[in-house]
């Protein structure tokens, strides 16, 4: 492989490709970052993360807030939960959504 003569300087002075690999986070990681990127890359997804950090808020009063129905929300939440943003708590008959400390870097100012 022909590759230009300072780059090829710079990747020996790191090992070689190996140790350029070596430099990078593993594959669990970049998959968990990947997640996260994912989740917050819906506008709905941003909203519900966002009403949950100003209060925990059980389903129906986050479907109530954003007109969602039922199915497409349950679809989200689920999303945000895999994600590790947001968690869910029972109480008693209550699924309530709450942040994260993960969740809570992404706070949309208003």
């Amino acid at each position: 492989m022909i590759i230009p003569e300072p780059i090829e300087n710079e990747v020996k002075l790191l090992g070689g490709t190996e140790g350029i690999a070596l430099r990078i986070a593993d594959d669990e990681k970049l998959a968990r970052q990947s997640s996260i990127h994912h989740a917050l890359s819906s506008t709905i997804r941003l909203k519900i993360l966002n009403l949950v950090l100003v209060q925990p808020l059980c389903v129906c009063l986050i479907k109530d807030i954003t007109n969602m129905p039922d199915s497409k929300l349950s679809y989200h939440l689920s999303i945000l939960v895999d994600s590790g943003l947001i968690q869910r708590e029972k109480s008693g008959n209550w699924i309530i959504y709450h942040p994260t400390e993960e969740g809570r870097k992404y706070k949309v100012e208003v």
